[in-house]
């Protein structure tokens, strides 16, 4: 499994693991493959702090960070204005009414507040330069964009410590924009993907983009979860693949239990592309959260982001809470982000076993295709 970005990086396997696990991305790259960790959310102290634990556990392996930096509202930018502030009575009133419909406790309680007024300053774009700041500061092998062009102080930095730079697109336009902005590699991530994704499928998405940025390397991403899946990915021209979805139900993942145990429930028609989340459209499971946000007679229509995240996750961390008691209206709202692959999810593994099993697949599908060609 030699390619050119994974003689780039060192690493034995070009399979990409995006987590937002520390446990995970340093299983997956102590295991020859290439942890990514999602940064969004977090302070840069808490962030120094779960990259030298990654430091400390993989012994000079290469991995990677990813950063989402909004291009559009910026809360380092209101001018004094309070982010709770700027969410609508009428959005802050219907989220109490889905947390009292549903019984979950707590739901006299102000939805945002202080909370989210941090959540929004590190969302922010002051708030990724200070991460992308710290993640330079330790030997990682990639730093990724989640959202949007590289931002030019981003691809300035990255540069500098000679660590490129990735970006997520979901469209052949959106990947020449990417690589006129400076990103060395490009991960073309089809609708099937979990998480903030497109409309176009990764069957036809990646062999336009691989024909459109050539030679600038492309790694797929959406519906991959087995070796198989793996080389039908290189078999379309990427040069490895992004996986997400098929770590969150691992040993090590961080997944809420009562959300691992719906993913581990679900089928590949359980999934669907929402702004409930975040306020941009992000494949996830279909739960009642999202049904009520989306086709609710008394909902207000979700808010752009970064401010529909500002309502939903300091909801949904009571939600959580709420699940994890037991309480059955909690788990209806209760979801994450996944992929249309949770459907092949149903056993919980190591991350390390994962790796094995796909790359062994990927091995026995390529002798399977050669033996077609003979």
């Amino acid at each position: 499994m030699r390619t050119a970005i994974s003689e780039r990086l060192g690493i034995e396997f070009p399979l990409f693991a995006f987590s937002h696990c520390r446990d995970v991305v340093a299983a997956v790259t102590n295991a020859g493959g290439f942890g990514v960790l999602g940064a969004i959310a977090y302070t840069p102290e808490q962030l120094d702090v779960e990259l030298t634990w990654i430091d400390e556990q993989v012994g000079g392996r290469p991995y990677g960070v990813d950063v989402l930096v909004p291009g559009k509202v910026d809360a380092a930018a209101l001018g004094g204005v309070r982010a709770a502030d700027l969410i609508p009575e009428r959005h802050r009133d219907f989220v109490t009414h889905l947390l009292t419909k549903y019984g979950v406790g707590g739901h006299g309680q102000q939805p945002v507040g202080a909370a989210a007024d941090e959540f929004a300053r590190r969302v922010s774009a002051a708030g990724a330069t200070g991460l992308i700041d710290v993640a330079l500061k330790h030997p990682i092998g990639l730093i990724a964009s989640a959202l949007g062009p590289p931002p030019p102080e981003m691809v300035a930095r990255a540069r500098d410590a000679g660590v490129p730079v990735a970006a997520l697109v979901g469209t052949v336009e959106h990947a020449r924009r990417q690589v006129a902005a400076g990103a060395d590699v490009i991960v073309a991530q089809g609708t099937e993907a979990g998480g903030h994704t497109g409309e176009i499928s990764t069957m036809v998405l990646v062999p336009q983009v691989v024909d459109a940025v050539a030679p600038v390397p492309v790694l797929a991403a959406g519906g991959i979860a087995s070796g198989r899946q793996m080389a039908a990915a290189m078999a379309l021209g990427a040069q490895g693949v992004w996986c997400g979805s098929v770590w969150l139900t691992t040993e090590e993942a961080e997944t809420p239990q009562p959300v691992k145990r719906k993913f581990l429930a679900a089928s590949s028609l359980d999934t669907v592309r929402s702004r409930s989340r975040t306020g941009k459209p992000a494949r996830q499971l279909a739960t009642a959260w999202t049904e009520e946000w989306d086709h609710g007679q008394e909902s207000p229509g979700p808010l752009g982001m970064p401010l529909q995240m500002l309502v939903a996750e300091h909801a949904m961390a009571r939600v959580i809470a709420a699940a994890e008691r037991g309480e059955p209206g909690a788990l209806e709202l209760a979801g994450y982000f996944v992929g249309q692959v949770v459907g092949q999810l149903d056993q919980v593994k190591p991350a390390r076993e994962v790796v094995y099993e796909m790359v062994y697949e990927f091995a026995d599908a390529v002798e399977r295709l050669g033996r077609l060609a003979r």
